[in-house]
């Protein structure tokens, strides 16, 4: 197996950069370059050597050496990582060195899909280190922390084993049908299917959760033309993000921004003004508001108070029919030009003046309290859509089996569908897996990790 290299930390300016070496080699090679008190070969395990990296009597930098010793590593090998200082030249510049001795860069993924392959971490695991350095607020990184650690990987691998067992008794049993031995307790078998199915069940629950912690809590921003969507954009953000005029139609794209409130991260999306226009460019604005409305986990309506006919109130109702999914949020701006600053307070309606900032703050309170209601910040996962599809396929056959134990079928057609169940969720956690699963999972991995 080939010896890879690649730096760890970002690239860019910076004080320090690491530099990690993984395979059989890794001690050798990095020995060409380094000198110090004591060769890396001869080092022990965990422990840190300093010296210098040298090129035709030059030296480069100083550096420290962590030596790891397989199978005690990240990666199960042979792992050397190399500190040394910052920058775009000296990281790349000892990189280079190492590819001309016999290393080769690493691929996307690659030290942890060798942790994976050599034992050290499962697939669940694998991804949530993914998911670990992807995090966008803090309750998804202790998630994405819990599952590295091995949040129900052991429920999951003990369910599978257990299918898998159950699967073997009905096989077994087509064996002994003409003696009429009882192989197998059929109460017993529903009882531990329908148990996975409830498991499978509530993990699959948290993945709108998940996906909200991975991915943020999506606030659409829409309303006529001249709402203030644009003055309210900014005062949510606390700066200039979005031009503003009086000008109907100034939006024509939208514009996509991220704060952190109640320790989630809320994506608020401001859009063009919903009316009918002659204007190519606004037109196709306008149809992106749509697009942003159907992933929005939050649609808030702006409507300018100082406007008396129904159109606003009529364009709200429609979307809330057009979208039931969603929640909403009808928000009246430009309170300040109303005779006392008065409004009689409404259920699902907030009252402010975005120019003036007045009451944005209760604003924003109220739209992290609804992201709040929609995650759990206690789950032991953070699912993702490879996970939900396979739970979902394990649903599916473990329904199937119950369905045909309860109506008295023979184990030749039980045992296939536990199988398959269990089949399923060893993908989850990697205990059956294949290069192109392996390929798609770790492409997404930055390099160096």
């Amino acid at each position: 197996m080939r010896t890879i290299v690649a730096q760890a930390t970002a690239h860019g300016i910076s004080g320090l950069a690491i530099i990690r070496v993984s395979g059989a080699k890794a001690f050798e090679l990095v020995d060409i370059f380094f000198s110090g008190k004591k060769k890396i070969c001869d080092a022990k395990s965990h422990t840190i050597l300093y010296g210098n990296f040298i090129e035709d009597g030059n030296i480069i930098d100083d550096v420290t050496i962590s030596v790891f010793r397989a199978p005690h590593s990240y990666t199960g090998d042979d792992v050397i990582e190399i500190g040394c200082h910052g920058g775009n030249i000296i990281p790349q510049k000892i990189i280079s060195m190492l590819i001309s001795a016999g290393c080769t860069y690493a691929d996307a993924g690659e030290f942890t899909r060798r942790a994976f392959i050599n034992g050290k971490l499962n697939l669940m695991q694998a991804e949530a280190v993914a998911d670990l350095i992807h995090s966008i607020s803090l309750p998804s990184a202790i998630t994405s922390a819990r599952q590295l650690h091995g949040g129900f990987t052991k429920q999951l691998s003990d369910i599978r084993k257990n299918l898998i067992n159950i699967a073997a008794l009905l096989e077994l049993d087509l064996d002994f049908a003409e003696d009429e031995v009882a192989i197998f307790d059929s109460s017993k078998i529903k009882e531990d299917l329908t148990s996975a199915l409830r498991l499978c069940e509530y993990l699959r629950s948290s993945y709108n959760s998940a996906n909200i912690l991975r991915e943020g809590f999506f606030v659409t921003i829409c309303g006529l033309p001249n709402s203030g969507k644009s003055t309210l954009f900014n005062a949510i953000l606390n700066k200039n993000r979005a031009i503003v005029s009086n000008i109907p139609g100034t939006t024509r794209d939208y514009l996509e921004e991220s704060i952190i409130i109640n320790d989630i991260a809320i994506k608020f999306i401001d859009t063009a003004g919903l009316r009918k226009t002659q204007n190519f460019i606004e037109s196709e604005g306008i149809k992106l508001v749509y697009d942003k409305l159907e992933e929005a986990n939050l649609v808030l309506f702006l409507k300018d108070v100082t406007e008396q006919d129904a159109t606003a109130i009529n364009i709200y109702n429609e979307l809330k029919q057009k979208y039931p999914a969603q929640k909403f949020l009808f928000v009246n701006n430009k309170c300040d030009l109303l005779e006392n600053n008065l409004l009689t307070p409404k259920k699902n309606t907030i009252n402010i003046s975005a120019k003036n900032q007045d009451d944005i703050e209760k604003l924003k309170q109220e739209i992290g309290k609804i992201a709040k209601d929609c995650v759990n910040i206690n789950n032991e996962i953070l699912l993702n859509q490879r996970q939900y599809h396979l739970l979902g396929k394990s649903m599916e056959h473990l329904i199937t089996a119950i369905e045909d134990l309860g109506s008295g079928a023979s184990s030749e057609f039980i045992a296939p569908s536990v199988r398959s169940a269990g089949n399923a969720i060893g993908k989850i956690n990697g205990e059956t897996w294949n290069d192109e699963v392996l390929n798609n999972i770790f492409s997404n991995f930055c390099i160096g990790k």
